[in-house]
């Protein structure tokens, strides 16, 4: 049982580098107008934001090769070509 000022344990944010890939993501996503921005609940496309966010997400994968194990090198190539289509399909 939790008190009114403590967070339960499957509630607290963890640093990890798959949750740094989805932060990143997750602002594509919203720039690409795929999902509502949290502070205003709007929808809204900016192309070059986009861009931005996806080329930040190739940036972290070359200066991260050889670094990853396997699982996190799949992961971050899955969700740069995701986004990459999506931008194209949304220009």
């Amino acid at each position: 049982m939790t008190s009114e000022n403590t967070t339960p344990q499957e509630n607290k944010l963890e640093a990890s580098f798959s949750t740094l890939i989805l932060s990143i993501a997750s602002s594509a996503a919203m720039s690409l107008g795929l999902a509502p921005n949290p502070t205003n609940n709007k929808t809204e496309k900016n192309l070059e934001m986009a861009r931005f966010n996806i080329d930040l997400l190739v940036v972290l994968q070359d200066k991260t090769k050889n670094n990853l194990d396997k699982d996190e090198g799949a992961f971050l190539e899955s969700v740069i070509r995701d986004l990459q289509l999506k931008f194209i399909q949304h220009q």
